[in-house]
């Protein structure tokens, strides 16, 4: 079997842009500004192993959950869709989207010793909009090399988290504010084109009406 890579380096991109560490480090800053370097470096750590477990428990069980309670996959991509377009036009302005953190949460995170676990790791990263992602694309993937290479997105993204978490203070200085939201909106125009394709995707094979291309 030819496992189509162009595919999943398309899904290892679109996967980055929602998860987008870059727009984790002003939270991550801010609410470690009085840890010491060796706390840092422990959160971010944790965050990167806690979206690598997320993203690889979405993708191996996500349909077994969405079966349980009768949800069909398609459905699930249409929804999806909509919620990753959504997520889209929020980086696109430069703001945190409200479904991976409510500003509430963000305060949470000032006060919370393990912020790596909750709000950084869960949801404000690995959140929603990326486990519908990898939960629509292991649709169908039950062989084994497509399964694993789907892991090794997951994985790809945990160590790019961390990466990115564990230098965010320069980042900050580098790039700064400005920087950080033009990689933001980027990611955003990325994320529209996914969500509009999962969104067509979706529609088509609930409404094969729709399929015009036979």
């Amino acid at each position: 079997m030819d496992i189509p890579w162009t595919d999943y380096l398309r899904l290892l991109i679109a996967v980055l842009a929602i998860v987008n560490p870059m727009g984790a480090v002003p939270i991550f800053l801010t609410a470690t500004f009085r840890d010491s370097e060796q706390t840092r470096r422990r959160l971010s750590r944790v965050a990167g192993i806690t979206v690598g477990l997320t993203l690889l428990t979405a993708a191996w069980c996500g349909q077994w959950a969405l079966a349980l309670f009768g949800i069909s996959v398609d459905a699930f991509r249409v929804g999806g869709g909509i919620l990753i377009l959504l997520m889209a036009i929020s980086m696109m302005e430069a703001k945190v989207p409200s479904s991976k953190s409510t500003p509430d949460e963000r305060r949470e995170a000032l006060e919370n010793e393990n912020i790596g676990v909750v709000p950084l790791g869960i949801p404000l990263m690995s959140g929603p909009g990326s486990i519908a992602l990898m939960i629509v694309s292991a649709k169908g993937k039950n062989l084994w090399p497509d399964m694993v290479a789907l892991s090794a997105i997951a994985i790809v993204v945990a160590i790019v988290s961390w990466l990115t978490l564990r230098v965010a203070s320069v980042i900050g200085n580098r790039l700064g504010k400005t920087g950080i939201n033009i990689g933001t909106r980027l990611m955003g125009l990325v994320l529209a084109a996914t969500g509009v394709e999962f969104i067509a995707g979706g529609l088509r094979q609930l409404f094969p009406v729709l399929n015009l291309t036979n």
